[in-house]
């Protein structure tokens, strides 16, 4: 197994995504990492290179490897293109969102936080079904949006959420909805949990469900009630931002879009162009989604050893970027990791 070559495709991505990704790389190729890499551009970068912000070249990429490791994507707010992000999720039918929130670095405000979001990808709002109404001279007087989702879709999901838990020894899922209000939209989510769970999960891993917005104050007063959390596309997504919050950050953040034929890792911060350049970037997040890669093509020894190798630069060695309290360059950071794996 160990010669075995894995093609994947790599996507530095924009700002300060290839200083991380230069990192994340050095760290794989001291585990002996087995990955074979096709460099594409996506966001900016493809823009730039291809007038295009997901060119031709780098879908084609994707569908031949069906993995691929990539770097953050600057989006515009407001106008210019769509996002990156969404399009790959739809492209490859990445219907599951994948995002642990893990302590490493302990002695913060909250502390031993080991929790998972699991979050609906191509659904809910996410469409981007939207318009405006004009009154009287105003284009914008009314402005209107869409939610659909599925029962094939929350099913799909929900039976890759709890054979997740299940896989990895977890003792509870959470079903998050807002079916008090959003009868319909987050209803049908909420009753295709139940019936999956009567039908093939009961009395093999406990479930309980709870409203959005009490899980959010829930989460802040005592985020150990919690393990697997599973929802729609926006509560995930403004959740799995919150879990982050837990463990320090998104610098902190790996996750996973993962669909029956194809599987992206990647950091969920931003491109940060304000100190792209500048050699300060925290590589953890990417470093924690390269693990997630080794996991996904189940290389657990390595993706093991690379986290042990992360919390022990960080905690025993105290090497650590700005953002997390230290003074560490990039690679100073890089430098220390690959001491670690080496001498592992």
């Amino acid at each position: 197994m160990s010669n075995k070559t894995i093609p994947a495709t790599l996507i530095p991505g924009d700002g300060i995504g290839p200083e991380i990704v230069d990192a994340t790389l050095a760290a794989l190729d001291a585990l002996g990492s087995p990955f074979e890499w096709d460099r594409q551009v996506a966001g900016l970068g493809g823009i730039q290179a291809a007038g295009d912000p997901l060119p031709p070249d780098t879908l084609a990429s994707i569908r031949r490897t069906r993995l691929a490791l990539k770097g953050p994507l600057e989006t515009p707010s407001g106008g210019g293109y769509r996002s990156s992000n969404v399009r790959l999720r739809e492209e490859f039918k990445l219907y599951a969102n994948l995002r642990p929130a893990h302590t490493i670095i302990p002695g913060g405000r909250f502390d031993n936080i080991d929790l998972v979001v699991v979050r609906e990808n191509l659904e809910g709002l996410y469409i981007g079904h939207e318009h405006y109404v004009q009154i009287d001279d105003d284009p914008h007087a009314v402005a209107m949006a869409t939610g659909v989702n599925t029962r094939k879709g929350g099913m799909r999901l929900l039976e890759f959420a709890f054979e997740h838990a299940l896989a990895t020894g977890r003792k509870k899922v959470t079903i998050v909805h807002k079916a008090n209000i959003m009868k319909a939209l987050t209803g049908i989510f909420l009753e295709s949990a139940q019936q999956l769970y009567e039908k093939k999960y009961k009395g093999r891993i406990e479930m309980d469900s709870v409203i959005i917005d009490a899980c959010a104050m829930k989460l802040v007063l005592n985020p150990w009630q919690f393990d697997v959390l599973v929802t729609t596309n926006l509560f995930g997504d403004i959740l799995s931002d919150l879990v982050a919050g837990l463990v320090g950050g998104l610098g902190m953040a790996p996750g996973a879009n993962i669909g029956a034929d194809a599987a992206i890792f990647e950091a969920v911060h931003g491109s940060a162009p304000d100190i792209a350049g500048k050699g300060i970037a925290n590589p953890t997040a990417l470093l924690l989604a390269a693990a997630m890669m080794l996991d996904h093509v189940k290389m657990q020894d390595k993706a093991t050893r690379l986290r042990q190798a992360i919390s022990d630069t960080l905690n025993v060695d105290k090497v650590r970027t700005g953002d997390l309290g230290g003074s560490a360059k990039t690679a100073e950071f890089t430098q220390a990791l690959v001491a670690r794996i080496k001498n592992a």
